[in-house]
């Protein structure tokens, strides 16, 4: 029997087009557009000019902010500009453009491929080093991966959960990378454990990725202190309090965070990346994006530098057919409709997903009929029926109170509703404002 959580989840369709595709180096573009924010907190200060020539991964931006990441070039050549270029949220942010002349790396970083089990450094320095390497949260979330580290005074972890789950329908990225790169990753489990202070880590794999499972098993067994999980496949399961309340049975209470229960969690695919900055002196400038759709000609898992185009991706994969109803950045419960195909690849992007004309459509909203099925299959244990009349109506204190804030925006709710409420939408628009009244709040 395989474990999962308990609390809500639902099925969709796994449509995992890419399975089974290895990772293909994608080719070094012309012209990259690296974003300043690439991560959950404020955008990085650039610290090049228009005309600076830059090698592929030397420094161009700081992060300054608590919770903003380090920006490094992912190509080498000269600085075109610095100005804004929209993104997958809609709006302009600003960028450094960058004329890749050829492809000549920084002087410090190591880019052999042969597995570096040796760990020189101690805790603070791997802290320092993934800090000084910009490395975020590559499930989505951006989250900055030095702070996650950096456990608060009067807290303890207890152990690292590594989440390989990839429960969204139709991304691959991480099932490829894990059996890719099995051996980096379980050093990069060595390297977490051992600046979190903690002896064990729990790998969480779903079912549908037997091979995977298997692999990370083989090479678990080197290790002191490793165990992968076979899951049972079920939509949130990636989410990390699903994936936390899977493997261990703790539950992180609301408005809490994963340490409050004695777990860290790290996607994979940071764990990789945390291996190739710690081992390789390499900054985060490239990762794997699953690029998929029942009308793509070639559904893929590219290894992308950060900047490049999104239409180039599409383009490498079959291009664009014409009935694509929507090109989705990231999966579809989750992942956010783009306006336009010409947005540079970031940090977080796992996966370009498109749409058919059919599968893109929504229906046409009708009334509640009170079924209970959304409160039924939300992870948080929250009535989506009911926030969504409150969010329409601006009534903030009572959305606070309901815990809205809880609310991951799985997208559940709006996925089993019968009646074809755009729930997701009005949850999301009202934990927004709620957001806000609370940041002010704590200003005064």
């Amino acid at each position: 029997m395989f474990k999962t959580f308990h609390k809500g989840g639902v099925h969709p369709p796994e449509n995992k087009l890419s399975a089974g595709r290895p990772v293909e180096p994608f080719p070094v573009p012309a012209t990259v557009a690296i974003l300043l924010s690439q991560h959950m907190g404020a955008p990085a200060k650039a610290i090049v000019e228009k005309g600076a020539a830059v090698k592929t991964g030397q420094l161009i931006a700081k992060g300054e902010g608590f919770l903003s990441g380090n920006i490094h070039s992912s190509v080498t050549g000269k600085v075109s500009r610095i100005e804004a270029v929209t993104d997958a949220s809609g709006y302009k942010r600003q960028a450094v453009f960058i004329e890749a002349v050829a492809d000549e790396w920084f002087d410090d970083i190591n880019t052999d491929t042969l597995l570096d089990k040796e760990i020189k450094l101690n805790a603070a320095e791997i802290i320092n080093k993934i800090n000084e390497s910009g490395i975020v949260g590559l499930g989505g979330a951006t989250f900055p991966s030095h702070v996650k580290l950096s456990v608060p005074r009067g807290k303890k972890a207890d152990f690292l959960i590594v989440n390989g789950v990839e429960c969204e329908p139709y991304l691959t990225a991480d099932h490829a990378l894990m059996l890719e790169k099995p051996g980096e990753i379980m050093v990069g489990i060595e390297i977490l454990k051992k600046a979190l202070g903690v002896t064990q880590a729990h790998i969480g794999i779903e079912a549908n990725k037997p091979d995977a499972i298997a692999l990370m098993q083989k090479f678990a067994s080197e290790y002191t202190g490793v165990k992968v999980h076979p899951l049972k496949v079920k939509y949130p399961q990636g989410g990390e309090k699903q994936l936390i309340k899977a493997i261990t049975g703790r539950e992180v209470p609301s408005g809490g965070l994963p340490v409050d229960v004695g777990v860290v969690a790290f996607n994979v695919g940071t764990v990789f990346a945390v291996y190739e900055a710690v081992q390789k002196n390499k900054p985060l400038i490239e990762r794997v994006v699953t690029v998929t759709g029942k009308n793509i000609k070639n559904p893929a898992n590219f290894r992308v530098r950060l900047g490049t185009p999104v239409a180039g991706l599409i383009e490498a994969a079959g291009g664009l057919s014409e009935n694509t109803g929507k090109i989705i950045m990231g999966g579809p419960m989750m992942g956010k409709a783009l306006a336009i195909a010409d947005i540079p690849v970031v940090k977080g992007t796992s996966g370009i997903l498109l749409l058919q004309d059919d599968e893109a459509s929504r229906n046409k909203p009708q009334p509640c009929v009170r079924c209970g099925k959304c409160v039924a299959v939300c992870p948080m244990g929250l009535e989506p029926y009911l926030l969504m009349p409150l969010s329409q109506k601006n009534e903030f204190d009572r959305l606070e109170s309901e815990h809205i804030m809880d609310c991951m925006e799985c997208g559940s709710c709006s996925y089993i509703c019968p009646s074809a409420r755009p729930l997701l939408d009005f949850v999301r628009s009202g934990k927004n404002n709620v957001g806000k009244i609370i940041r002010s709040r704590k200003k005064q």
